[in-house]
């Protein structure tokens, strides 16, 4: 499957499993080894703890991220090294070929990030990206919007909304491409048009022929 690219002049990037790669399994089994008791908390409960939408929404400091882990795993003595450390497993990369398509990307579109992440996160993939490719990665946008720092993420049409007003564009004239169905449904509900990059999909794949 291809995207559609007719009358789009602005195009909206997801940044997790659209073009950095990640592997949240990795990421629970860190914090295992940290002490995050299996028997009691699973895979898939780990990340529904409240805090972690406040730290990804800027309603939490980076300090207070931290104590909150060394609270759920109830071992005050991890340092904020170990923590974020064990956090950041999950940022596998940004292949080159991906790196490719924005650039080429770039000369015809308007293109943009908006990502629902947080500080320690966006500090370790820019850091990587940087090492691995010689570039800045903001530079590889028009404008890149962390959730985090515009205190307002996807799912909600006002996150969309907001992105949009920033950028001054036309939603119309705009593609939002994501991997989660949720973050998809709620873009379009937000007037844009929108491609849901469905599991087994590459980004670059669906871009071939276009570029």
């Amino acid at each position: 499957m291809e995207v559609g690219l007719h009358n789009i002049k602005n195009i909206i990037f997801d940044l997790g499993g659209v073009l950095l790669d990640l592997n949240m399994k990795s990421c629970v089994r860190a914090f295992y080894l940290l002490g995050l008791n299996q028997h009691i908390i699973n895979e898939e409960q780990i990340f529904s703890y409240k805090f972690f939408s406040e730290f990804q929404n800027g309603e939490l400091t980076v300090t207070e991220f931290y104590d909150k882990i060394r609270e759920v795993l109830n071992n005050p003595a991890i340092t904020d090294k170990e923590i974020a450390s064990a956090w950041n497993q999950m940022i596998i990369d940004i292949p080159t070929q991906r790196v490719e398509l924005l650039k080429k990307l770039n000369g015809k579109y308007n293109i943009y990030l908006f990502s629902n992440t947080n500080a320690i996160h966006a500090k370790k993939f820019e850091e990587d990206f940087y090492t691995m490719h010689g570039i800045e990665f903001k530079s590889m946008f028009k404008k890149v919007y962390y959730s985090h720092e515009i205190f307002n993420s996807k799912p909600r049409i006002s996150s969309y909304l907001k992105v949009l007003k920033d950028a001054r564009v036309n939603a119309k004239e705009t593609l939002f491409i994501d991997d989660l169905e949720k973050n998809i449904n709620a873009a379009r509900e937000a007037g844009l048009q929108a491609f849901w990059l469905q599991p087994g999909m590459d980004i670059t794949e669906v871009f071939v022929g276009v570029t």
